[in-house]
């Protein structure tokens, strides 16, 4: 399969970057910006002001506000914000031999679907990649060093993508576990706020690394009852991805907790910023997600619980309350 020519669906920071990184590698470059005005301003100032100021965008990368227009492609890549992938792709003809690569990450609400799931539910003819792991998208698009994870569950379609993609700066490594690497990028948001609201509350980073440990506990244990690998979890998808969005504040799910650890209102929080932290629209999802397979993830509970109004000492104290047990328990 030859991938000469991508699509990218969703110019904010991360879809922007990924039409600078694939540029790069020498593919045709199509870009799609939700707002005609987006799209305008794109293509006039070559710069994603909002977003990624200072960073030029190539002349070779096309952009367009017609999203049928990136459809026509060897491979569209989706990088919409998770809650809203259905209403911009349902009414889509896809055709049927086009890969579509989700590289949004977290769990629709109102179905507890993973990313892939939900686009195969809207066009299951369309063959499924998933692109995950640690990676902030400023740094990427400033030609940082950094590596990812393409997964398929068709082995040759990843590691096409991959070789597709892939500089001497962003290294793609393949993978078959569709489920394992969609679920990593989910969960890690979720716990992101929880290790934010232990370091805005002042417990310290023995405290950030329990919880990032633990909380990888958590997630392949949920891997594992979805039908993924459990050593996925300990991957880019899974510790890479955690390990990065946990202990920087430049994580928007990060920063986000930390300022809920000081006292601030999440309303608040919320209102100030024009970015998504996924991690506030999965955290319930996830939840909901473990008690539908039946597995026990009390950190991402206690998160959970936070956001829906909760108290952190409160939920502080019922997670140090737990029963103590041996470390490689099941639940």
């Amino acid at each position: 399969m030859s991938i000469n020519r991508i699509g990218i669906l969703g110019a904010g920071a991360w879809g922007t970057t990924l039409a600078i990184v694939a540029q790069r590698a020498g593919r045709e470059v199509i870009l799609w910006a939700r707002r005609a005005e987006q799209a305008n301003a794109l293509a006039n100032n070559r710069e994603n002001l909002l977003h990624l100021p200072g960073l030029p965008i190539d002349p070779g990368i096309e952009i367009t506000g017609d999203i049928r227009a990136a459809l026509q492609a060897d491979a569209v890549l989706v990088a919409l914000p998770a809650q809203h992938l259905s209403e911009h792709l349902a009414s889509l003809a896809w055709p049927a031999s086009l890969p579509a690569v989700i590289c949004a990450k977290g769990i629709e609400r109102k179905t507890l679907n993973s990313m892939p799931e939900v686009m195969a539910a809207i066009h299951p003819q369309a063959p499924l990649a998933m692109l995950s792991g640690p990676t902030f998208a400023g740094e990427v698009a400033r030609g940082r060093p950094a590596a990812i994870v393409i997964a398929a569950r068709d082995m040759v379609l990843a590691e096409n993508l991959a070789a597709a993609i892939a500089t001497p700066e962003f290294r793609p490594y393949a993978s078959d576990d569709l489920v394992g690497v969609a679920l990593g990028g989910a969960v890690k948001n979720v716990l992101a706020i929880g290790c934010g609201m232990a370091i805005g509350r002042g417990l310290g980073e023995n405290a950030r690394a329990a919880l990032v440990t633990r909380g990888l506990a958590e997630l392949a244990r949920l891997v594992d009852a979805a039908g993924g690998r459990r050593e996925t979890a300990t991957g880019l998808s899974g510790a890479g991805d955690l390990i990065l969005t946990a202990t920087s504040r430049q994580s928007r799910n990060t920063s986000l907790g930390e300022d809920l650890g000081r006292g601030r209102a999440l309303a608040s929080i919320l209102a100030e910023r024009q970015s998504v932290a996924e991690g506030v629209e999965s955290a319930g999802a996830v939840v909901a997600l473990a008690a539908r397979h039946g597995v026990e993830m009390p950190i991402c509970e206690s998160v959970a619980a936070v956001l829906a109004g909760g108290s952190i000492d409160e939920e502080l104290r019922r997670l140090l309350a737990r029963p103590l047990k041996r470390e490689t328990q099941s639940s």
